[in-house]
This record gives structure tokens, sequence and C-alpha cells, in this order.
């Protein structure tokens, strides 16, 4: 898979995490139909969107951290383990969303809210695949642009690793942003949350099912 594809993987899985209703928008319509006003979806957005990639940025640093210290034949199959593991654990145990805030909540509570949401649902797993391509090729150019016999060469690495990490995260929170952007103000000038009772799709099932599959489709084309 080219660099191409994996950063339009990337910016797509961010845009399914901001269509699904528990990563945030309807917390924000919820805000703005109590409110009565568009301010209050809209001022929501960012805290949403902060909190999720907090949760990515987590999963991210230990996956870069584990790439730059363990055996490089040990991390695929180790991803593959994670990625199917807690995809049947969910499959499995089902989501409860039990994570609570009140409506009155602030910038601050709405953050936690969201990075222990997507926390739950393991939002950040799905990155592991890309960086597995994304990481490598990073710390080489790093190392490359230092010349042969620099010092430093794990720091150097490092920082190749931290600057493709970030770029990784701000990609996934802005193709969400905008997502759950369009997602909660069409729904709060339109249809209200009523479309949910209408019928919807079960996002925790189609995400558990896709954990699993994606760590399957790696064991199989590893």
């Amino acid at each position: 898979m080219s660099d191409l594809w994996q950063w339009l993987a990337l910016i797509g899985l961010g845009a399914f995490h901001g269509v699904n209703p528990a990563m945030g928008w309807l917390f924000a319509v919820a805000l703005g139909l109590q409110e009565g006003r568009r301010g209050a979806v809209i001022k929501a957005l960012p805290p949403i969107a902060l909190g999720h990639a907090l949760s990515v940025l987590l999963v991210v640093i230990g996956f870069a951290t584990a790439h730059l210290v363990t055996a490089s034949d040990l991390v695929k199959p180790t991803t593959v383990i994670v990625l199917i593991s807690f995809g049947a654990y969910r499959l499995v145990r089902g989501y409860r969303h039990r994570v609570r805030v009140g409506m009155q909540t602030g910038f601050a509570g709405l953050t936690l809210w969201s990075f222990l949401m997507a926390s739950a649902h393991g939002a950040g797993l799905m990155i592991l695949p890309l960086l597995l391509g994304l990481l490598a090729p990073a710390q080489l150019m790093a190392l490359s642009l230092c010349g042969p016999g620099a010092e430093m060469t794990g720091m150097i690495a490092a920082l190749g690793s931290a600057a493709v990490g970030l770029a990784v995260v701000l990609v996934h929170m802005a193709a969400m942003l905008a997502v759950i952007a369009i997602m909660g103000l069409v729904i709060f000038e339109t249809v209200g949350l009523g479309i949910l009772r209408r019928g919807w799709v079960n996002f925790d099932l189609l995400w558990a099912g896709t954990l699993i599959g994606t760590g399957a489709a790696l064991l199989l084309l590893g």
C-alpha cells in the first residue's frame, strides 16, 4: 500500500468515527436541542474532537515506543493479537456506554467524556495497521537526513516516529471533526434525534467486526 492510500485510509477512518453517534455528534446535538441554539452544537465539537485525538495519541505513542524497542518480527503478530482480541471482546461483551457526564458540563468535561468513550471503543487500534507501514519509512528518512555515521541514531529514529505519529493524529482528528460537524449541524437543523428511533446502523457491531477482520487480514497477508 502506498503512502497516499495509507493517508486516505486514515482520513476514511476519521470519517467513520465521525459518523458514529457514540463518538460525539449525538451528545453535541442533544446539547444544542437542550439549549435551543446551533451555537451549543458548534461549541461542543472542539472538546469532543480533542478528547478523541488524545485517546488516539496514547495508542500512537504506545505503538511507536514498542516499534522502537521491540524486535521487528514481533510487532505485526502483536498487532494482530491486539486487534482480534479487542474486537472479539467487544463483540461478546457489547457496548454499554456507562460513561456519563452532565448536560451542563464544560470544555474539560466534554474532553474527558470523549477521551473515555474513544478509549472504550478502541478508537486508536485501527490506526495500528497504518502505522506499521508509516513508521519505518519515517524513521529511515530521519536517519538519512542526518547522513552516514550520525550519532544518537535511536533518538533520531524516535524523532521520525514522533513526527509521523503527530501527523497521523492531526489528520485523523481533522477528518473526524469535519464529519461530526456536518452530522451534528445537519441533524440539529433538520430531523433531530428522532432519526435514531426510526433506524440507524449498529456501528458498535460493525466496529468490532472491522477490528477482527483487519487483524485476520494482517495475519493472512503477513
